[in-house]
């Protein structure tokens, strides 16, 4: 009788080569503890499992639409296990308005309604001009749709007329 195992997922390697995936890691760098803490503070989470599970959602729903050099650049001011959550996103195929970013995330949560995911999203977001650099920031709402910029805890300024 063949027993039969489960196999990890796949990730195609350039070349045609097939890798399998990395085994989660339980997060123990400190600077990733100190991110979900600071998230955990923004957002008044009960807990930190609840603040991480948000962190991981929202940096991933983040990843798929943040591309080249801004993402590149974001991963690399991120702790370590925030920059394997981003850089391991596909390219969204196309960008998305702040309030489907929103509605994405809301269908990432189990019982999230818009507004809990607009408070998770911006209880994320916020935390990150401190970390990486308002440079950055910027560069990346440059990339982004109009609207983003409130969920990151800036305003939405409009060039005049």
């Amino acid at each position: 009788m063949t027993t039969l195992t489960p196999q990890k997922p796949a990730i195609p390697q350039p070349g045609g080569d097939i890798t399998p995936a990395p085994e989660p890691r339980p997060a123990q760098d400190p600077a990733w503890r100190e991110l979900v803490d600071a998230v955990r503070q923004a957002g008044q989470y009960p807990t930190r499992s609840e603040a991480e599970s948000v962190t991981r959602i929202v940096l991933s729903a983040l990843g798929g639409h943040v591309v080249g050099d801004e993402r590149v650049d974001l991963a690399r001011a991120l702790p370590e296990e925030a920059a394997r959550v981003v850089a391991s996103q596909i390219p969204a195929t196309r960008p998305l308005t702040a309030a489907e970013f929103v509605d994405s995330v809301a269908a990432r949560i189990e019982g999230a309604t818009p507004a809990t995911a607009r408070w998770d999203v911006s209880s994320v977001l916020s935390v990150l001009p401190p970390l990486v650099g308002d440079e950055l920031v910027t560069r990346i709402l440059n990339q982004l749709p109009p609207g983003y910029a409130l969920l990151f805890g800036r305003a939405e300024l409009t060039p005049a007329a």
